[in-house]
């Protein structure tokens, strides 16, 4: 018992040195140390409208940049879709399916080459929109109307060139269009876009297909090889996985297959 006071003793007789050392600080010149610096105030920051009427040019000025905004915000639908990029990444997918890598080589690498191998297919259609359209609009010599039907121009033609005409001919028919067109020019773009794109997912699958054969036969053989020798509880893909990968390895697959991607869209 007195044990326990003289404990409580001790702790009280530290608070209230601890209380009188705080207590002292401002005396002792401690308490300058410790001030915190003041924080700068932050900007201050104001949007406003200019006043009175705007001028022509300035309201144009305004309409362009929205217009630009809303080009940029649909800029990926706009590779994906009228480019070469959904065939490639549609091949590459199924290489990588038919080799049973699982997720070798990884998506953003997948997604990487695409995006490089089509900006190599489609660099001769962008040179020709930066010469006829987009560098004559900014040297001010065409209006915005003209450099864009100038700069759709090469799009559309690289479009028409990879189209197949049974799937065209269906969104004509679907889109009960007023005559039925009789030259390129007279097919909207709305048409072409979307017949462009089952074309280009139709061909992907067709070549995705070629490359899914070969492996196919070699996980054929394999599994019949295991079932003649009584292993049946061995997965066939865990055997066939290193034979496919030497004989992509051996034929140069990477090579063949993005060489043929490449040459398919001239």
């Amino acid at each position: 018992m007195d044990g326990l006071k003289s404990g409580s003793g001790r702790v009280a007789l530290t608070f209230l040195v601890v209380l009188g050392l705080l207590g002292a600080w401002p005396e002792m010149g401690l308490a300058k140390d410790l001030t915190v610096a003041p924080v700068a105030p932050l900007p201050d920051i104001h949007l406003s409208f200019g006043n009175g009427n705007p001028e022509p040019s300035q309201v144009a000025m305004t309409v362009e940049l929205f217009l630009l905004l809303t080009v940029l915000s649909l800029a990926p639908a706009i590779l994906v879709m009228m480019t070469s990029f959904t065939r490639i990444v549609v091949v590459l997918s199924f290489l990588r399916q038919a080799l049973g890598t699982a997720q070798v080589p990884p998506n953003q690498v997948l997604i990487g080459l695409s995006l490089f191998l089509t900006f190599f297919i489609m660099a001769p259609v962008w040179q020709t929109m930066n010469r006829t359209a987009i560098t004559p609009y900014l040297d001010k010599k065409i209006g915005s109307d003209e450099a864009l039907a100038r700069g759709m121009a090469p799009v559309r033609e690289f479009m028409f060139r990879q189209v197949r005409k049974k799937d065209l001919a269906m969104f004509e028919r679907i889109a009960h269009l007023p005559e039925s067109p009789k030259t390129r020019e007279e097919i909207p773009t709305y048409v072409l876009i979307p017949a462009f794109v089952v074309s280009e997912l139709s061909t992907a699958f067709e070549m995705g297909f070629m490359i899914y054969l070969p492996f196919l036969i070699l996980d054929v053989v394999v599994s019949s090889v295991l079932m003649s020798m009584g292993m049946m509880m061995l997965p066939p893909t865990v055997v066939s996985l290193p034979f496919k990968i030497l004989l992509f390895v051996l034929v140069d697959g990477w090579n063949l297959i993005i060489g043929s991607l490449v040459q398919s869209f001239h």
